[in-house]
């Protein structure tokens, strides 16, 4: 795995905890008026935060040991917004979400840097299209972004001025 792509997955915890950071307090719940233009999936600043949890481990954990050990599984995609609402994320602790976050995110990390060119090039298929171990690994880092410019959406729509 390239060494930046690595530098990305490892620093986002602490890059997510920041921005979430920022989110007022009373906040943490809020929903737009409208979710067009953001780059994330449609969620308020804990459900982000929640959801990139679950992703981590019952997403990509699980994509990536099917990927390992399976002859070209098919991936499942997680109805992110079901889940947001079968777990109850708006009343969940965010300090929980991140410990976890954290923890599952090492262990991606320590699987990833233990991993044969070989493996790397394991196929499965993803969303329609063959992928291989090494694009999992970009699909998430580019998931992660994608929840960062989320949480900046949200702080944009935040601090807007009241429209008539």
């Amino acid at each position: 795995m390239d060494a930046i792509t690595l530098a990305a997955l490892a620093a986002y915890p602490g890059q997510l905890e920041a921005h979430y950071g920022v989110i007022p307090a009373e906040y943490e719940n809020w929903r737009p008026p409208s979710w067009d233009g953001i780059p994330s999936e449609p969620f308020t600043p804990i459900e982000q935060v929640w959801h990139v949890r679950d992703i981590e481990i019952d997403g990509y954990h699980e994509r990536l040991r099917r990927t390992l050990h399976e002859s070209s599984p098919l991936l499942a995609s997680i109805d992110g917004e079901t889940l947001a609402v079968e777990r109850s994320y708006a009343t969940r602790d965010s300090a929980e979400a991140f410990a976890a976050f954290r923890h599952a995110r090492i262990k991606t990390i320590e699987l990833v840097t233990s991993l044969t060119p070989q493996q790397f090039v394991r196929v499965a298929v993803f969303e329609g299209r063959a992928v291989t171990l090494r694009g999992l690994m970009h699909n998430l880092c580019s998931h992660d972004q994608q929840h960062l410019a989320g949480l900046q959406w949200l702080l944009a729509r935040m601090s807007a001025p009241e429209q008539s």
